[in-house]
């Protein structure tokens, strides 16, 4: 069994630093050594939340993804990602914020080792919408690679034409291209597919649930607990 849980970075330092070391492994693996997300300030900063996908107990870390607000004294990962080669994303950020807050999905890892059994990038991605609930946000950003465009589309989110090349950017290296995405609407979540649609607003009604998830090598069996966890309350080991 794998278990699902989301809590603010600033309570679990230790967990924070599992989540680190898996994202870093797997960027090196692909050749990837300097990347905005990669930066760890936000450990320090309370607009910060972290999603893991962990073992029972939870000593192995397979994989996870951040929600980074913004307001605080963290920049959002796209903003210091394109501001040099396309400043508005400042004003374009601070008009959402103003808006009715926003913030940014970003960090997105998952281990070899957990690969085909059915918890990929799309379960974490139906996991961020799910949550938004419970956030002071009316609109939400993406900064994706090409492996992982497709299931931002397939979530809800939109290409943000208004900036780059029609929304893309050669990122983290010149031979590769990430896509600026938004979401719009993270409440209702209508621009989803109704599959992905049906199985975030059921992880969202009912955020305390356990899911046999099916991939190509077999089924995982999932304890999902979306509710944001404190470090008073929850089942996660205490960072001390």
């Amino acid at each position: 069994m794998l278990k699902v849980r989301v809590f603010k970075a600033i309570e679990y330092p230790e967990e924070c630093l599992q989540y680190i070391a898996g994202h870093r492994k797997v960027l090196e693996a692909y050749g990837v050594t300097k990347v905005t997300s990669a930066n760890v300030d936000w450990m320090y900063e309370p607009y910060t939340y972290i999603i893991t996908v962990s073992n029972d107990d939870y000593t192995k870390t397979y994989g996870g993804c951040r929600i980074q607000l913004a307001g605080g004294s963290v920049p959002l990962p796209i903003e210091s990602a394109i501001n040099n080669m396309d400043p508005r994303i400042y004003d374009i950020v601070r008009e959402l914020a103003a808006g009715g807050g926003t913030g940014e999905f970003c960090g997105l890892w998952n281990s070899r080792e957990v690969a085909g059994w059915g918890i990929g990038s799309i379960v974490l991605f139906r996991v961020v919408n799910a949550v938004l609930n419970q956030l002071p946000v009316s609109t939400f950003l993406g900064f994706c690679a090409q492996t992982t465009f497709r299931n931002s589309i397939r979530t809800g989110y939109q290409i943000m034409t208004n900036i780059g090349n029609q929304g893309t950017f050669y990122y983290p290296k010149e031979d590769l291209i990430a896509t600026a995405l938004i979401l719009n609407d993270p409440l209702e979540l209508k621009s989803a597919h109704p599959e992905d649609r049906e199985r975030m607003m059921s992880l969202r009604n009912n955020p305390v649930q356990t899911i046999v998830e099916k991939g190509p090598k077999g089924e995982m069996q999932v304890d999902y607990d979306l509710r944001i966890m404190s470090a008073a309350t929850s089942d996660l080991p205490l960072s001390r």
